[in-house]
């Protein structure tokens, strides 16, 4: 028995737009919540949100059907082998500035001798607790690995990083790039840089991801051939929601 076919690689592979949202409250069940809204997929956030490994494992259960990416706060091959093992298939990687980073990612979610993935899945999710006979022998095919490019020095090795064998597609960040740059999240330079290395990326066979709160900004970066939009946040939503319903009754 083969490990599960990552559908959404399959369908980012094939350049298919698909919307997701930010999982930022670390919540299980919230994200199931959010699960139910009808999204592509779901993102639970790592990096800027308190998530550890136990409420990733519990959101990957409530997550059910829906296509679960896991951002961890830094490319560490630890934790790389670790969110692997609870069920992980899609993972997106920050701060990645050079090809060689990259490609230590890439093995990292490889197992020997492809990779440096230790070998130990058949104790947890990934392999159903070793109802999954062929795991290790079919798993490597069915990681997805984006890697986020979100400063200079990333933007200046994109053609290097898009060139490695085993990186299924790079995310831009908009917000720490325009940060990187000494600019604002909307200033026209910022959006624009953004929107070229989008197209750059859509050009080759990697897929292209960003994130915005601006709808205006999804809708050009998707005019550009974006396929992996996030254009939510569950904490953002709630928040938003709230303090509009809390004033309109202040003002009642």
């Amino acid at each position: 028995m083969p490990a599960p076919i990552n559908e959404l690689k399959k369908r980012l592979s094939a350049k298919e737009c698909l919307i997701g949202c930010w999982a930022s409250l670390a919540d299980a069940y919230v994200t199931e919540v959010t699960a139910r809204a009808g999204f592509d997929w779901v993102l639970l956030d790592g990096e800027h949100a308190p998530g550890d490994l136990r409420s990733l494992v519990s959101q990957l259960q409530a997550l059910g059907d829906t296509p679960a990416v896991v951002r961890l706060p830094a490319g560490d091959p630890v934790a790389i082998k670790q969110v692997l093992d609870i069920g992980a298939q899609t993972l997106l990687i920050p701060m990645v500035e050079s090809a060689e980073e990259a490609a230590m990612l890439v093995r990292a979610c490889r197992y020997p001798p492809r990779g440096t993935r230790g070998v130990g899945a058949a104790l947890g999710r990934a392999s159903r607790f070793g109802a999954i006979t062929d795991y290790q022998a079919t798993a490597d095919e069915q990681i997805c690995l984006i890697v986020q490019v979100e400063n200079r020095a990333g933007l200046a090795a994109l053609d290097a990083i898009l060139a490695l064998e085993g990186v299924d597609g790079v995310f831009i960040g908009p917000a720490d790039l325009a940060a990187d740059m000494g600019l604002a999240i909307d200033d026209p330079a910022a959006e624009k840089t953004v929107l070229d290395a989008l197209a750059r990326i859509e050009a080759t066979a990697k897929f292209a991801g960003v994130f915005s709160t601006s709808q205006a900004f999804l809708a050009r970066a998707k005019d550009a051939g974006t396929s992996f939009l996030g254009v939510a946040a569950d904490s953002l939503v709630l928040s938003e929601a709230l303090r509009a319903r809390a004033t309109a009754w202040k003002k009642a």
